[in-house]
């Protein structure tokens, strides 16, 4: 069965630097019992720094984001 992650804004709202500090270290240490939870992980990263990108700063070459062109 596949779960859908559903991050709301409070939820993202109501984190902490600590919380993205451990959620930022399970994804360094890459160690998930499947894909699914590491890639679960990478997408709760990228939300919060759609919205609290203050948060994610230290931890922004998790999510490889990278400017492009698109002319």
């Amino acid at each position: 069965m596949l779960e859908t992650l559903s991050i709301s804004k409070q939820d993202i709202a109501a984190m902490s630097a600590i919380d993205v500090t451990q959620l930022a270290a399970r994804l360094e240490q890459d160690n998930y019992t499947n894909a699914f939870d590491g890639l679960n992980d990478w997408h709760l990263l990228r939300a919060i720094a759609f919205q609290r990108p203050e948060l994610v700063e230290p931890f922004v070459y998790l999510l490889d984001l990278e400017p492009y062109d698109e002319s």
